[in-house]
């Protein structure tokens, strides 16, 4: 009996953490980039069966299940049209501009490219609403002067041609752009707030040779308002069942106590 009241407060308590992932992405559904989580659950049974025998496991007997990760889809949204010629959109999969704080040196990862150019010591470049500087394919700030704005915009184009008297692998190849980084196995990546992602130890990023940016437009947030309010049906539904559960248990084990009295 006391398992019963065990898998039912369990259900309703993975019920809870479901709503949280669900009600996360219905608050982000106008954050331009955001990826909409998925949470992902493991049956606790077969959890324990698969460990070491000797393993301290997090339930040593008994069923159920437990969130064990979330994980979201990186692929490209729906684009939205802007006034401004530094809103950038990654039209690539798994990509990522690479960010940096000034003050604490951490590097993140976002696919929102809405930036704005910040006046520094030396000169004005491009930067985030929270203040962290965009990286260029050296992984060095990138500056926003002006002429340089322009200049990414021409090189952006499909039919730019470089001017004769310019030198192509010297200049063009070498000189700062906005540049995007990949990784192996970007579901390990760390949700950090503020549509940021961080990368765990020993994963590295890989610049993307070839990157396709649009300038204009912003990517819109990945959230699909229909499935997201059907998974909120789906958690309601279960963390009732789920204390109905707990309930019944309590009013049998009421009645066998009743009559053992």
């Amino acid at each position: 009996m006391n398992q019963s009241f065990y898998t039912g407060a369990l259900g309703a308590g993975t019920s809870m953490a479901r709503m949280s992932v669900v009600a996360n992405n219905l608050a982000n559904v106008n954050n331009d980039g955001f990826k909409p989580k998925t949470a992902a659950f493991s049956d606790l049974l077969n959890y324990n069966l698969n460990d070491s025998e000797n393993a301290v496991t997090e339930l040593m007997a008994g069923n159920g299940v437990r969130m064990q990760r979330t994980y979201a889809n990186y692929s490209t949204g729906a684009l939205a049209p802007t006034n401004s010629a530094i809103d950038f959109a990654i039209l690539d999969n798994n990509a990522f501009f690479m960010l940096r704080d000034p003050v604490t040196e951490q590097i993140t990862y976002t696919r929102s490219g809405h930036f704005y150019r910040a006046e520094m010591e030396d000169g004005f470049y491009l930067m985030t609403e929270g203040g962290k500087q965009v990286l260029d394919q050296n992984g060095e700030p990138l500056k926003a002067d002006v002429p340089d704005i322009q200049r990414m915009l021409e090189m952006m184009q499909e039919d730019y041609e470089p001017e004769e008297e310019e030198d192509v692998d010297e200049e063009d190849e070498d000189k700062p752009r906005i540049s995007t980084y990949t990784f192996s196995n970007p579901s390990r990546l760390i949700s950090v707030g503020d549509n940021e992602y961080a990368a765990p130890e020993g994963m590295e990023p890989v610049l993307v040779e070839s990157p396709q940016i649009q300038s204009g437009v912003l990517e819109r947030s990945g959230v699909d308002l229909a499935k997201e309010m059907v998974k909120m049906i789906e958690c309601q539904r279960a963390y009732s069942y789920a204390l109905k559960m707990v309930q019944t248990s309590d009013e049998i084990e009421t009645t066998i106590n009743t009559l053992r009295g």
